[in-house]
Parts: structure tokens; C-alpha cells; sequence
């Protein structure tokens, strides 16, 4: 680790389909080789990490494919989310078919750029959310 960087955060599974379902209605972002949905972590979430879920659908082929591409996501993962993760998020990987080819380099370079892009457009609405609700004090003041 060097100077200035935060140590790795702890990450959990998630499990129930209700929580995919949180996820699914929040933050989506695209790559070539996966999809990302993050979300805040509900309140009842241990709040020492963030949260990673995995999914793939038939469109991406059998169980084999499946299996393995979900394999592939949860490496990828492994490697990118204790770095780049953010406490207190949810994290939704849906494989694509493009998942089976695609180097693992590509895809771990295609979770890193849709973290950074969800991250980002996750600070740009909070922070527009934050200067909406200033504007409204001062009006009220």
C-alpha cells in the first residue's frame, strides 16, 4: 500500500433477491464485458464494507456458460472491489456474453472504468441533491 492509500474494505455477498432488486432500480453502468448496478446498502447491512452480488442470465448460454462466467466476475472482482469499493454500497455484476471471451485483463480494465463512472455520476447527483436543498434553505431563510 502506498502513501495515502486506504486499506482494502471488506466485502460481502449478496443473497436475497430483494436486495438485487434495490440495486436494479439505482445506478446502471455498461461495459463491454459486464454491467454494473450499485445502490446505497440498506440500513440493516453490516456497515464495515460494501456488498457484491453476481448474475447471468440464459441469454449468455448454458449452465456451463453461466457458471463460468460468473466465475470469471467474481475474479475480476475480487481483484478491483477491495480497492476501488466504496463502504456502504451495493454492487450488481450482470455477465454479458462477451464475459466468455473476453481477455481477463479487458474485463478487469471494464469493472475498474464502470466503478469510476458510477462513482462518479453517484457524487454528481449527491452533490447536486446537496446544492437543491442549500438553494431551498436560503429561500426559506
Amino acid at each position: 500500500m502506498g502513501v495515502g492509500a486506504s486499506p482494502p474494505i471488506r466485502i460481502d455477498r449478496i443473497k436475497r433477491r430483494a436486495d438485487f432488486l434495490r440495486a436494479q432500480k439505482f445506478r446502471r453502468q455498461h461495459a463491454p464485458g459486464l454491467t454494473l448496478e450499485t445502490c446505497a446498502s440498506p440500513e440493516d447491512a453490516p456497515p464495515s464494507g460494501c456488498r457484491v452480488g453476481f448474475t447471468a442470465s440464459r441469454k449468455v448460454g448454458g449452465a456451463v456458460e453461466r457458471n463460468r462466467a460468473k466465475r470469471r466476475l467474481r475474479a475480476a472482482a475480487a481483484t478491483i472491489l477491495p480497492l476501488l469499493g466504496r463502504k456502504g454500497h451495493d454492487y450488481v455484476l450482470i455477465a454479458k456474453t462477451a464475459t466468455l471471451s473476453r481477455p481477463y485483463a479487458a474485463l478487469v480494465a471494464d469493472l475498474t472504468k464502470a466503478l469510476m463512472g458510477a462513482h462518479a455520476a453517484l457524487e454528481a447527483n449527491t452533490s447536486s441533491a446537496r446544492k437543491g436543498n442549500e438553494a431551498r434553505n436560503e429561500l426559506e431563510s
